[in-house]
């Protein structure tokens, strides 16, 4: 019964404790909640268009001069894009297939985002993992993790991707910390002309 009481005071004591500066200085401007809205679509629009190769879809989520950072390299405009994320999807059935051998369904998942807009300009750290059809028996399995770092324009009214870089958390030098990514992410709209 002690512990209980203990914990349930320094629950309590946590609640009621100020803010961390980090949490206290986040202003969100008039037009966040639609802000985010479409970046949170465009995040999604993103990992479909992965999902199902398409491949229009998936040039059309960055910014004409964007730029893609993964395992594989860094890719910068829509046509070099292209190019790696095919290459990289064509190669992908060699490490997620199916027990008879075809590849696997892959189906990207994000679990949560931090987005912070300034004007046109926003930037977002969210976590994600992967699944694939390719446990025994061909049950799901969970494959791949990792976060997105984001910096994302907004162009023609529309948002897209300026920069993504994947990181995979299981790959060497591919990982995110060992700060907390959000306060990297604060620092990077801090310093933003």
């Amino acid at each position: 019964m002690l512990f209980r009481n203990t914990a349930i005071a320094a629950a309590l004591l946590l609640a009621s404790a100020a803010p961390s500066v980090a949490q206290a200085e986040v202003e969100y401007g008039p037009t966040y909640a639609q802000d985010r809205a479409e970046i949170e679509d465009l995040m999604a629009r993103y990992l479909f268009a992965i999902d199902y190769a398409d491949w229009d879809a998936y040039v059309a989520t960055f910014a004409p001069d964007g730029e893609l950072t993964f395992a594989s390299g860094t890719s910068k405009g829509r046509d070099a894009i292209r190019t790696a994320v095919t290459r990289f999807a064509e190669g992908i059935g060699r490490f997620y297939h199916t027990a008879d051998g075809k590849p696997a369904k892959l189906r990207h998942i994000i679990l949560q985002s931090v987005i912070r807009v300034e004007g046109d300009r926003a930037w977002a750290r969210t976590q994600w993992l992967e699944m694939a059809n390719h446990g025994e028996g061909d049950q799901p399995k969970i494959g791949t993790y990792g976060e997105y770092e984001d910096e994302m324009v907004k162009l023609d009214g529309h948002w897209l991707f300026a920069r993504r870089n994947v990181l995979n958390e299981f790959i060497p030098n591919r990982t995110s910390g060992p700060g907390n990514p959000v306060a990297a992410m604060d620092a990077l709209a801090e310093a933003a002309p």
